[in-house]
């Protein structure tokens, strides 16, 4: 059989999909011909009439819906466009497709006495005045990230900050303002302006659109005119209907399904993106840094999406304020919790169950949010009849915490936190424990129209144990990487064509890399490795200018420095890693400070009003340092801070795109390829110990990298059939003397192609369907070429580093999700997935052994993890 035929045919069935989709989009409201016959109506009675014949929507204002403008008509098999232009000949109106409406103006400069106001009137006034405020959900008073706010008929807009907060300068006068999100009803209004105003908005959610689970274009198109690349931003609506690993909903799984993303290993949390290594993403919650997204050793995040308000990944031209790590910044938002009404949902499923409480503490003022959740595999262990299996405990918990207070107009006030922690034991006296902590209070300021305020305190703690208890003998180690960071960001709204951001922070790293305890005859002695200090400190401003219409440019520099704290022994080793001298530090004592500058720039120019083209640089900055050997992360790896020898990991990245909207935003069109340079790159030599008494630098090699790649992805967005195609295609190679003979080799995570298709399909208001469809090369891998013996033991002799490759990985995953029950007060669903659903055999690991019946011939053994996982989970809210 041939085994590409699945995915073959997969492939076809949604090139079909897809075909039958864009011919029924074809014709745009504008093309759709009609025909028609008016006698003496009014301009709304006409308008109404045309809307109803043609199928498509009209947007007026109130002046427009009063004018006493008559309009006769007859007309056959004309466009829609063609017979407002013989509608409006010579009168003083004009007409602008918007998204899918078609939005109806007065236009002064078709005549000196305009019968209605038209999009923008010039008051009688002069200067330029401010329009600002904060835009949230109605029925939850979520504030709104992202939100679209913008001038009809005009190319000035803006889009609402990660606090719901927008700013838009304006010329004195009077204004049609649109306002779009994703999942929420569109919101118009006309605006005088003829003072600085405050202008809060409630957005009212679309049923409509949340039940049949489709993004709307309103609010959700590519913005073309950001400068910003590189960058996606997914709502939890996007992600809850994607098939995944026994029905765990998992804002990461969703992540790995995007173009230059990739999965670090079969069903695992850890991700590479654009060709670095797991420990060079910066994930944040809440801004706080989260050290190991991981439950069950990678199978499952942290996050969980009950909890979890957005997720905006920055794959490149990353903005100033982030620093710290050289591929990607994953920025997840925890949802505020509702200030108007009290509610529960959650959900059970085969693995897990969770429930998710949230409500005001002060109706409008304040709300508070608790989330749990909580694996009992360990509850299916008790079942076993294997005593050893019985007592052993398997499980993963964790629970994310919010509130938040309005201080009063000016002032809001978060306090969020998160505890999560994994057990595998045996018997409760061998195994392992682990798990983060993270808390975040943020005071939120408008000081004044232009000008908006963030001052955040975080704390976070990832950790772990292991022990093992045996007879008359015990041994545990614990190993902890702890921060306390202060941020100031400020954000000045300096006039229409430019936006600043400035912003310093400061963060206390303390790293224990390891605290052995242990008694009696097992060969290990109690012994504490030296604990590392440091400070990590940065201070950034950017610039987003608008210098036209067509280009807008970020621009801005972010200075950082990374200061080695005492107490403690720093060495000096040779040029064949052994210590030649060692210097002590007292507590305090500055060991060494790193500065570097780190510019950004980015520019946007817009074709037309479909299409873009961008173009970014950035240089990143890494001073901590993931030292693993696995072919995949792990909770017991080992993090460890820049130090005289290790010096800071730095990158420079360029990149460039290409960005369509396609028949009239239903299809979102994206390429862009990237070069990024990497310097100061950590790896281990052949042979090492990662874990050592021995200092970790005489393990360690140093060098050089580079990845490049071109990533491309189709997106639709509205209808019935919803989802995506990406495929990326990339190198990822390092240089690092002492390993392959000093010369160019694979990275872990180089895989050359990578495909993703995510379909989504609302069959009836009762059924929506799922499925998703993924493909790579295989990763690379260091196999034997050979073996030798020495006193009758056979040693593998291994070929160049990471010079084999592991077997294609493609895989399909189907949904299904059953809505039981919806009213005002109450909704619930079934959610079935099937995981591996044509049993593919992929290779989690593959291991060389010496055949049983004859050592000298050599047996390659492959582990597969899964094959034919079905799940079903019940999901409910009130």
């Amino acid at each position: 059989m041939n085994k590409s035929g699945p995915k073959w045919f997969f492939c076809l069935i949604l090139l079909i999909g897809l075909v039958i989709q864009i011919k029924s989009y074809a014709q745009s409201a504008l093309e759709k011909r009609i025909t028609i016959h008016l006698v003496n109506e009014n301009l709304k009675a006409a308008l109404d009439k045309i809307s109803k014949v043609g199928g498509v929507k009209f947007t007026y204002n109130e002046q427009i819906a009063q004018s006493n403008l008559k309009v006769n008509l007859k007309v056959q098999g004309k466009t829609i466009k063609e017979v407002l232009n013989e509608i409006f000949s010579g009168k003083p109106y004009s007409f602008t497709l918007l998204d899918k409406e078609i939005f109806i103006r007065a236009d002064d400069s078709k005549s000196k006495k305009p019968e209605a106001g038209p999009a923008a009137i010039r008051g009688s006034g002069s200067g330029t005045f401010t329009l600002s405020g904060s835009i949230k959900a109605q029925k939850t008073g979520e504030t709104l990230i992202a939100a679209t706010i913008k001038v009809a008929g005009s190319q000035k807009s803006t889009l609402s900050n990660e606090y719901g907060f927008y700013s838009l300068s304006l010329p004195s006068g009077s204004y049609y303002v649109e306002v779009g999100a994703v999942g929420f009803k569109k919101y118009s209004a006309q605006i005088d302006l003829t003072a600085n105003r405050i202008f809060n908005i409630d957005m009212e959610e679309d049923v409509n659109e949340l039940s049949t689970v489709e993004i709307t274009s309103s609010g959700s198109k590519r913005d073309l005119d950001n400068p910003q690349m590189g960058m996606e931003r997914l709502s939890i609506a996007e992600t809850n209907n994607i098939p995944v690993l026994l029905g765990e909903r998992d804002v990461i799984k969703a992540i790995q399904l995007l173009p230059g993303v990739k999965p670090s290993s079969e069903g695992g949390g850890g991700f590479f993106v654009r060709g670095g290594s797991a420990d060079q993403n910066m994930i944040l919650l809440d801004e706080a840094p989260v050290y190991n997204a991981t439950h069950l050793v990678g199978f499952f995040s942290t996050f969980n999406s009950d909890a979890i308000k957005n997720v905006t990944l920055y794959k490149s031209g990353m903005p100033a304020q982030y620093g710290g790590r050289l591929s990607s910044v994953l920025d997840i938002k925890m949802n505020d919790g509702n200030n108007q009404k009290f509610g529960v949902s959650g959900g059970v499923g085969m693995i897990s169950a969770r429930v998710n409480v949230e409500g005001p503490i002060q109706k409008d003022k304040s709300s508070f949010l608790i989330s749990a959740r909580r694996t009992y595999l360990d509850m299916f262990l008790k079942l076993s009849g294997d005593t050893n299996l019985k007592n052993s405990s398997l499980y993963f918990y964790d629970v994310n915490m919010k509130a938040n207070y309005f201080l009063g107009e000016k002032d809001r006030l978060f306090v969020s936190g998160y505890l999560g922690k994994d057990v595998l034991e045996s018997k409760g006296v061998n195994g392992i424990r682990w798990g983060n902590s993270t808390a975040t209070l943020r005071w939120n300021h408008i000081f004044n129209s232009k000008l908006f305020s963030n001052t955040s305190l975080i704390y976070s703690n990832y950790d772990y144990t292991i022990k093992s208890d045996g007879k008359g003998s015990t041994l545990s180690l614990f190993s902890q990487i702890r921060d306390f960071n202060v941020k100031e960001d400020l954000q000045w709204y300096a006039n229409e064509r430019n936006t600043i951001s400035v912003g310093v922070n400061a963060i206390y790293h303390t790293i224990k890399p390891g605290e052995v305890r242990a008694s009696g005859d097992n060969g290990y002695v109690s012994q504490d490795l030296q604990n590392r200090y440091s400070i990590e400190s940065a201070a950034y401003v950017s610039n987003t200018w608008k210098a036209s219409d067509a280009l807008s440019i970020t621009y801005g520099l972010r200075a950082s420095a990374f200061s080695i704290l005492g107490k403690g022994d720093y060495y000096q080793i040779n040029s064949d890693g052994l210590v030649t001298g060692t210097t002590s530090y007292k507590s305090g004592e500055v060991v060494k400070t790193y500065l570097n500058l780190e510019p950004r720039a980015s520019a946007a120019l817009q074709l037309n009003e479909s299409s873009s083209v961008k173009a970014s640089y950035v240089r990143n900055v890494q001073n901590l340092h993931l030292i693993s050997n696995s072919t995949s992360t792990s909770p017991t790896d080992r993090w460890v801070a820049s130090t005289n020898i290790i010096k800071p990991e730095t990158s420079d990245q360029f990149s460039l795109g290409y960005y369509k909207n396609i028949l009239d935003n239903i299809f979102d069109f994206t390429a862009e390829t990237y070069y990024k340079s990497l310097k100061n790159q950590v790896d281990y030599k052949n042979g090492a110990e990662i874990f050592t008494n021995r200092p970790i630098e005489t393990q360690l090699l140093f060098g050089i990298g580079r990845a490049y790649g071109i990533e491309f992805s189709l997106k639709k967005k509205t209808g019935r059939l919803t989802g995506w195609l990406a495929y990326t295609l990339s190198k990822s190679e390092r240089k690092i003397d002492g390993i392959n003979n000093n010369n160019w080799y694979n990275a872990r995570q180089d895989k050359t192609h990578d495909i993703s298709v995510v379909m989504m399909y609302q069959l009836n208001p009762k059924w929506s369907l799922s499925a998703n469809w993924v493909f790579s090369t295989g990763s690379a891998v260091t196999f034997p070429i050979g073996k030798y013996k020495v006193l009758d033991q056979n040693y593998f002799y291994y070929s160049n580093r990471n010079g084999d490759r592991m077997p294609n990985y493609h895989r399909l995953d189907l949904g299904a999700t059953r809505l039981l029950k919806q009213t005002k007060k109450f909704s619930s669903e079934l959610n079935f997935s099937l995981y591996n659903a044509y049993g593919r055999q992929n290779a989690y690991e593959i291991r060389f052994k010496d055949n049983e019946n004859d050592p000298s011939q050599t047996v390659a053994e492959q582990t597969s993890l899964f094959r034919f996982i079905p799940s079903v989970s019940y999901n409910f809210k009130f």
